[in-house]
């Protein structure tokens, strides 16, 4: 579906700014988090200068000198035996290794609950609840592949926003803060000598982060083409052994993989180029340590354990967290990928829903009337074109016309699966947009070409319009449309499990399944596109029983080719690029030249067949 320029494509910083305030609804996840985190970089830094306290006081013991201290006012006892303090010293670092030991423990946990439970369950299911309102125009321009991939790989890559990208740049930044000040104490020029290096890590980080974008967005799309490709050919497998294309399907998926993988391998070289060049920095920063570092130790002017050793530590940890920034710059843009493309999902506009004053119709009559309905999926090519027609209540209308005349459009706006685009639509006198959306449709029943079936028991594939049916009303829909029988016959009855799409039936048992479903609705309209097209003549007279006392006393619309469906309305209209061109009973219109008498004389095969076309009152 064309989406507006705004919404195809946002900035970064629309992006990131959408993503901070879904993050702010899980605000007290995200603090406990951070938290653990803030109390894990705590314990590492006592833990680091007690390491560091320790040295200088066994250095003290050998070489005598001033006692040694610490930061965070850390002392040892003066008048404890050396073994004692060094025990003293090696069991709170071992108590301090425990208690990080646990917060890990609780931080993965934590952040586990946080993403994959809260957050990602709750995206997939508002991403779904979206989808259940678009209208049938966005289905038609978005592939399943890509929706599927929406609501699942894109999902994840909010998730690497929060987890990789938010979480870990806060924490880098607090670290890099924290041991920035905590070096700068130690000795301010020792840490301006070995950051020096950082601008020019900066400034890479950003040219590659530009640069590997598209890399990513080429990444996606060849995905999403490939679960299409799958979803088609399982989709298809039938038609691909029939013509015995197993081989091609096989190399096309073959490339199609390959191109993935080919496009992935030249993101994996770029990073892994990236990652080695931040890591030489470091390294210049470490021989900047040890020469400067250690002049300063032999010098008196830094001491050795609470001094340098500590540097040590806290540049080495410096180093990990700006280290991070090739795998946070990483994540940045395969999480805004997806999030854009999720946010196109959850931004799509709701077409057709109920208007704010829209009126309630628990139950309608069914007269149905077409004023000048003009219709266009894309606002220049009309489908419809002023079309006008008048169905009173139980009335049964046949629409016949050749592929792309309009017919299954005319009958998608009755239920509002579109919406007109000139003219206007009512049932029972009122505009169908002055209706309640969900009302009108439960008043409507359908039965299509293909009837879709879940994988689910029988009794709930008739109950799915009206799951609260009870088993009488299930068994009473089920006799209308011919189907108790076959259904008895099963090995479990109404509580068999069908396959995927019921496929587990005949052509037959789920066009009445599906003419069960729309019947136990007790609905006052009817829809029927083409229900005996895909079936056998046998089956057809079976489906014929069925649909009679499905008609009844409804409002019935069925699209048709085969006469003997034709026959069975009270009247019919004949559609061509868009408009009615020939209206009246089977009789009338065998009586004149036209598209209709030209459809009947095609379906001339033997001289019972022309016998049920001849009009009662003459000759064909």
């Amino acid at each position: 579906m064309p989406l507006p320029p705004s919404a195809t494509a946002p900035s970064n910083g629309v992006l990131i700014r959408r993503l901070l305030g879904m993050t702010w609804r899980y605000r007290l996840g995200c603090i406990k988090v951070l938290s653990i985190q803030i109390l894990l970089l705590t314990m590492g830094l006592l833990g680091l200068s007690l390491t560091g306290l320790g040295i200088d006081y066994i250095r003290h013991q050998v070489q005598g000198g001033p006692f040694p201290t610490a930061k965070f006012g850390l002392t040892l006892p003066h008048d404890w035996p050396p073994v004692q303090v060094i025990a003293l010293l090696a069991g709170i670092i071992l108590l301090l290794a425990l208690g990080r030991a646990l917060l890990n423990y609780a931080y993965l946990i934590s952040i586990n609950i946080l993403l994959q439970q809260q957050l990602v369950v709750d995206l997939r299911a508002v991403i779904y609840d979206k989808l259940q309102q678009l209208s049938f125009r966005f289905f038609d321009a978005n592939s399943t592949g890509s929706i599927i991939t929406r609501v699942t790989g894109d999902v994840q890559s909010v998730r690497m926003f929060l987890d990789q990208v938010l979480f870990q740049s806060v924490i880098m930044a607090v670290s890099l803060t924290v041991y920035i000040i905590y070096m700068a104490s130690l000795s301010p020029g020792l840490t301006l000598a070995c950051l020096a290096t950082t601008p020019l890590l900066a400034i890479m980080s950003l040219w590659f982060s530009k640069k590997i974008q598209p890399a990513y967005a080429e990444s996606r799309t060849l995905a999403e083409k490939l679960v299409q490709y799958l979803a088609e050919s399982i989709q298809g497998i039938a038609v691909t052994k029939g013509f015995g294309r197993e081989a091609e399907n096989r190399a096309q998926f073959a490339a199609a993989n390959r191109a993935v993988y080919d496009q992935q391998l030249g993101i994996f070289w770029r990073v892994s180029l990236f990652s080695p060049a931040v890591g030489i920095l470091q390294r210049v920063n470490m021989i900047v340590l040890l020469s400067y570092g250690g002049w300063l130790v032999i010098h008196g002017q830094l001491p050795l354990g609470t001094g340098l050793v500590v540097f040590a530590g806290l540049l080495e940890q410096f180093s990990g967290q700006v280290n991070n920034i090739a795998g946070v710059v990483n994540s940045v843009q395969q999480s805004l990928i997806g999030a854009r493309r999720v946010f196109e999902v959850m931004d799509a506009p709701v077409e057709v829903k109920s208007a704010p004053d829209a009126m309630p119709c628990p139950k309608l009559k069914g007269a149905v009337r077409f004023e000048k309905v003009e219709f266009s999926y894309s606002g220049i090519d009309p489908v419809l074109r002023g079309l006008n027609l008048n169905v009173e209540p139980g009335q049964c209308v046949a629409i016949l016309g050749a592929t792309g005349a309009g017919k299954s459009v005319l009958m998608s706006l009755i239920p509002r699966f579109y919406d007109v685009t000139g003219g206007r639509l009512l049932v029972d006198g009122i505009d169908v947009r002055h209706l309640v959306l969900d009302d009108l449709r439960r008043n409507i029943g359908l039965v299509f070409q293909e009837s879709f079936l879940f994988s689910n028991t029988i009794a709930a594939n008739i109950a799915f319009g009206h799951p609260g049916a009870t088993p009488a009303q299930i068994e009473k829909a089920a006799r209308i449309a011919a189907a108790h029988d076959f259904i008895l016959q099963l090995p479990q009855g109404y509580d068999t499990i069908l396959g995927e799409s019921g496929n587990t039936l005949s052509g037959g048992q789920r066009q009445r399944l599906a003419i069960a479903r729309a019947v136990l609705l007790e609905p006052a309209i009817l829809l029927l596109d083409d229900p005996t097209a895909a079936i056998d003549s046998e089956t057809e007279h079976e489906i014929f029983e069925a649909l009679d006392r499905a008609i009844a006393g409804r409002t019935t619309f069925i699209v048709a080719h085969r006469l003997s469906t034709l026959r069975r309305a009270d009247f019919i209209i004949v559609m061509e690029k868009g408009r009615i061109v020939q209206q009246g009973v089977h009789e009338e219109l065998m009586r004149v030249p036209g598209p209709y008498r030209h459809v009947a004389s095609l379906q001339l095969v033997d001289g019972s067949e022309l016998e049920q076309l001849k009009p009662k009152g003459g000759a064909a």
